[in-house]
């Protein structure tokens, strides 16, 4: 088992793709139509919500505060320059026992890269066991290779290693994480 299992309770997580995940107590990511949805908001009990896209419209709900992060899922597109900020909102929501949803078009690479930040600096979790944790509550993530670049880099401000590196594929630039699961698609 990773470090990262054991941040949290360890308890059976349903894995969902189509409504909210819940990666900790307080923070949950989603696609931009579960953000969009009333119910899935209010059951979960949702406080904030970060939309991290240029193309998503939010419905404004009552007693919801929301943020724009205006970032499009780019490999050029400069994340980075938020990863302090929305942490450190992400936090402040937790300590007013408050709950953060972070959500981008998919809910694949913009929320998923926040949530990767946000883990590493308030949760101490190294990028491999963030990626880890946040993979095994929403398996679709996948932050693009700009994005792992900039966590890399976050990662190596926050703790003076890396536990992630970029490597050379048949498909471009990827994570290590990745060559594996690349080697399969693409026999060498």
């Amino acid at each position: 088992m990773t470090s990262a299992t054991c941040a949290f309770p360890v308890q059976f997580r349903q894995p969902s793709v189509s409504g909210l995940s819940k990666i900790t107590g307080s923070l949950y990511i989603s696609n931009g139509i579960a953000a969009n949805n009333k119910l899935m908001l209010s059951s979960n009990h949702i406080t904030t919500v970060i939309n991290v896209s240029v193309e998503v419209v939010n419905t404004l709900y009552e007693d919801i505060q929301y943020l724009q992060v205006p970032v499009a899922d780019t490999p050029i597109s400069r994340l980075c320059d938020f990863f302090d900020p929305i942490a450190d909102h992400i936090h402040s929501v937790e300590m007013k026992q408050g709950r953060t949803l972070l959500h981008c078009a998919a809910g694949v690479s913009r929320s998923a890269a926040l949530c990767l930040a946000y883990l590493m600096k308030y949760h101490a979790m190294s990028l491999l066991d963030a990626h880890t944790w946040t993979k095994s509550c929403r398996p679709i993530i996948r932050p693009n290779s700009g994005f792992w670049e900039q966590l890399i880099h976050y990662e190596f401000q926050l703790f003076g290693k890396n536990t992630v590196h970029m490597v050379n594929s048949p498909v471009g630039v990827i994570p290590d994480i990745y060559e594996k699961e690349v080697r399969l698609m693409i026999p060498l």
